[in-house]
């Protein structure tokens, strides 16, 4: 069956000329974007409950932008004053960039890794004597605390914000040709709102090893997947597939 519809479990893009307009513009599809999870934040007592002190800390670990945001947040509520001396160990350059939402970028320091967790911990390390806070999820990958107290550093896990899976009932009878999911979340959003889910002819899409394994073992038909070395990207591996069913 040829692809005429996709819906993305993200919320759609903000830039104007996104991968996803130019696969609209080329292969005529129909893209929407819903966002299966969404993110709620915790409130100051909450965080207080888990003997979290933020005057106790002297760097912030911040793997996304939704941490930053909470980050402040909290301290916002608690009536902290986040001190000039505060440094950030930033996952990404897009992490670190988004800090200047709170603070004056060149007043402060801040420290960025590539991309993935595992390139921040050279830098952390360099920085051992630093009391790290890592404001994050309730979610969150196995392999940073791992990577944490192998480094031996003195951290502390704080969960300023919680995954919560979204309402989709009004899409229980739309019916569309692509399903694309990024996370486990998203899998068990779609399972938790369609209990009764059937695939039958719809494609799904997956990004990255954690999905494929959600998506397998919840008993899906995988059509879509990416990074692969010839499909970096999810856009280029909807492209590729489009191409080759639509052509038939």
């Amino acid at each position: 069956m040829k692809i005429k519809t996709i819906l993305v479990s993200q919320p759609e893009p903000k830039m104007e000329n996104s991968p996803y307009s130019r696969l609209i513009d080329k292969e005529k599809v129909k893209v929407d974007f819903r966002p299966f999870i969404h993110v709620e934040g915790v409130d100051a007592k909450s965080v207080r409950q888990q003997k979290i002190d933020l005057k106790n800390f002297t760097a912030i670990i911040l793997c996304s932008r939704n941490a930053v945001d909470h980050f402040f947040r909290i301290a916002d509520e608690m009536r902290f004053k986040v001190p000039d001396s505060m440094k950030y160990f930033c996952q990404s350059e897009a992490v670190a960039y988004y800090l200047q939402k709170y603070v004056v970028y060149r007043k402060r320091k801040i420290y960025v890794g590539k991309m993935h967790f595992i390139d921040l911990l050279p830098l952390i390390k360099k920085y051992k004597d630093e009391k790290f806070l890592l404001p994050s999820s309730d979610v969150l990958k196995s392999q940073v605390p791992e990577a944490l107290d192998e480094l031996g550093v003195d951290w502390k896990r704080g969960i300023f914000y919680k995954t919560v899976i979204s309402d989709l009932s009004d899409l229980r009878d739309v019916y569309y040709d692509v399903l694309v999911f990024f996370s486990p979340s998203g899998i068990e959003s779609l399972l938790k709102n369609f209990p009764d889910f059937e695939q039958k002819d719809t494609r799904i899409a997956v990004f990255g090893n954690s999905t494929v394994k959600a998506a397998t073992g919840a008993g899906l038909r995988i059509d879509i997947k990416a990074p692969t070395p010839d499909t970096p990207s999810m856009t280029m591996a909807l492209q590729k597939y489009i191409t080759t069913v639509n052509k038939k």
